[in-house]
């Protein structure tokens, strides 16, 4: 049996929500106001910087292909494919492999960039990525390793699914 103060207690829960200003934000017409850090971690350290953890953000140059960050994913989301992309010719990554990232199936834990010895994997503050079409939630390396900030080039539109089914 329900006692008569607990039904007290609920009508006075929601008279009192009831003049509650709302706080349902207009996005994307509203920004959030929060600051555009990057959320990164330093394995030297073994300290993480707060950030947003929103599309990372490939130092092509950096990456050997160690396969540490697809490795962490497995067990998570799977998000995390290694492509092999012949044309990017790296000193330290001999076999050119690569992250490309399934944003589809991401779920943003940030643990890819913290198991990353050599600091190639970031997260970004840019975190529009939602899409009516689930092939466009796919990143291959080339796309990840321009800025956010810049923008995706013309010659990569369109050019998602081509690096994973090689």
């Amino acid at each position: 049996m329900v006692k008569p103060i607990a039904i007290l207690n609920a009508v006075k829960s929601g008279l009192r929500h009831l003049f509650f200003s709302r706080v349902t934000r207009r996005y994307p017409e509203v920004e959030s106001g929060l600051p555009e850090t990057y959320y990164s971690f330093d394995p030297k350290k073994g300290v993480a910087t707060a950030g947003w953890k929103g599309r990372h953000y490939l130092e092509l140059d950096k990456c050997t292909g160690c396969q540490l960050c697809s490795y962490m994913c497995d067990e998570i989301s799977n998000a995390i494919i290694m492509v092999e992309v012949p044309e990017l010719k790296f000193e330290q990554n001999k076999k050119s492999l690569f992250p490309s990232i399934d944003y589809g199936r991401c779920v943003f834990c940030g643990l890819c960039v913290d198991t990353c010895p050599f600091e190639a994997l970031h997260m970004t503050p840019e975190v529009r990525l939602a899409d009516y079409d689930r092939n466009k939630l796919y990143y291959s390396p080339l796309e990840l390793s321009i800025p956010p900030s810049v923008g995706k080039p013309s010659y990569l539109v369109g050019k998602r699914r081509e690096a994973a089914k090689s």
